[in-house]
């Protein structure tokens, strides 16, 4: 346990720990080489966590795949599939930064055994009521919305939870593995999750979600970690303010952030209506959903290697407003529905353009911020990332309705671009006020 606080906060509590031992690959040349490209792998406790991860998300994919394609056949709206993706991000706007406290003050091993636990229920729930067919469109919402309760928790858990295990040494290794995590759950989720709702049907696909969340329980489990928590004298709305306060003092942070939110609200949001486009536009079923979702990982998977291989090589600035860049082009080019053959092109290059931008940020701010303050200070991370999402949603999906799906991608993408040039544009700017800021008495850095 630590006790502190930002008022005391040292540079000794600057490096985090990690005493887990390294996996030896000595005989195995081949995994060797992956290890190099990937070295937070050879962290036994991360190596198992990344496991679990990769399992449980592929089983998070298959539900989302099964819920939009749910939706759609309950309702054939875009504006119900945006109110339902909005329920399921309302809560993180909610009460993420309590989250973020919970993360601070409790060991975020148990927490994570917790809020897994939580969303295999809530998944097995859903898969029930689907295939007893007592499933309609306030139930989704519901249980979209519980689940975004317990991910406003989870969230800041797992992003605070990775420093703890790997060491800043390897810590921008592991947060691209994460994101490729997620997206390589992208690929094979979806991949089939188009053949799993023909035949065991979208109720088959969420309580095979519940039964993935056993990996990583299971990991956790497995995991020897020591417990760190930070106790603080402060109460819980003056602990908030104190993550709020030094997020956004912080001028490099604070830009950051703001930039997470615009790419959420206006950049992300597209997922929201890929169902939409995979039926209407393009005439085909959840099969070719899934190959939308697939192109969009492969690229983020691509995004991924680079990220990881290249890490401390090269100035952040190239992937995040490079990033930037790609991603605002090549989803333009999407939203022209040109063949579904140059659609997967632009949605692969789409999901490269974002990731690496997202990677980037991520573990920019990681590297800044003090360990008290990693639960806060990622719990508006999360706020910006996931919270923002209901605007995007329903933006998107309102638009959609409107003027159709063109059109509300396209002007979703020239915000993005816009704010990443302006923040471009004034990067010196940023970096000057980021020496005042540290040079300043009030600067925990």
């Amino acid at each position: 346990m630590a006790e502190n606080s930002a008022e005391n906060y040292s540079k000794e509590q600057e490096y985090i720990i990690d005493e887990s031992p390294e996996i030896s690959v000595g005989e195995f040349p081949y995994i060797g080489k992956v290890f190099n490209l990937f070295p937070a792998l050879k962290n036994r406790n991360y190596f198992l966590y990344f496991s679990g991860q990769l399992v449980s998300l592929v089983g998070t994919w298959l539900q989302v795949v099964a819920e939009g394609w749910l939706v759609l056949t309950l309702t054939n709206s875009a504006l119900l599939l945006g109110i339902v993706a909005a329920a399921a991000s309302l809560p993180t706007l909610l009460f993420s930064l309590y989250g973020g406290l919970v993360v601070d003050r409790f060991p975020k091993k148990r927490i994570l055994l917790f809020t897994q636990s939580s969303a295999m229920i809530l998944a097995f729930i859903y898969g029930v009521l689907t295939v007893l067919k007592l499933i309609n469109i306030w139930e989704i919402i519901t249980l979209a919305f519980l689940l975004g309760i317990v991910t406003a928790v989870d969230s800041p858990a797992r992003q605070a939870f990775v420093p703890e295990i790997v060491g800043k040494e390897r810590l921008q290794s592991a947060i691209a593995l994460n994101s490729g995590t997620f997206n390589a759950a992208r690929v094979i989720g979806p991949a089939i999750a188009g053949i799993l709702i023909v035949f065991v049907g979208t109720g088959g696909a969420f309580i095979l979600n519940a039964i993935s969340y056993l990996a990583v329980i299971a990991a956790l489990f497995a995991m020897k970690v020591p417990e760190i928590y930070h106790k603080t004298s402060l109460n819980p709305i003056a602990a908030i303010k104190e993550g709020i306060s030094y997020s956004f003092k912080h001028p490099i942070i604070r830009s950051l952030l703001f930039l997470i939110g615009v790419v959420s609200i206006f950049g992300w949001s597209y997922t929201t209506i890929l169902p939409l486009i995979a039926k209407n536009v393009f005439g085909m079923g959840a099969e070719g959903l899934s190959y939308l979702y697939i192109a969009t990982g492969l690229g983020a998977l691509l995004a991924t290697a680079v990220v990881s291989a290249t890490a401390g090589k090269f100035s952040p600035v190239y992937y995040i407003f490079g990033g930037n860049f790609i991603f605002a082009a090549f989803i333009i080019l999407f939203s022209l529905h040109i063949s579904f053959i140059v659609s997967l092109i632009a949605l692969f290059c789409a999901g490269f353009g974002l990731i690496a931008q997202l990677t980037t940020l991520n573990s920019t701010i990681q590297h800044m911020v003090p360990n008290v303050l990693r639960g806060r200070v990622m719990s508006i991370y999360v706020l910006m990332f996931i919270g923002t999402a209901p605007l995007g949603n329903f933006e998107i999906g309102w638009l959609t309705d409107r003027i159709g799906p063109s059109l509300s991608i396209q002007i979703g993408a020239f915000i993005v671009l816009s704010f990443g040039l302006l923040m471009f544009l004034r990067r010196n700017k940023i970096v000057e006020e980021y020496r005042q800021y540290r040079d300043s008495d009030n600067s925990s850095l």
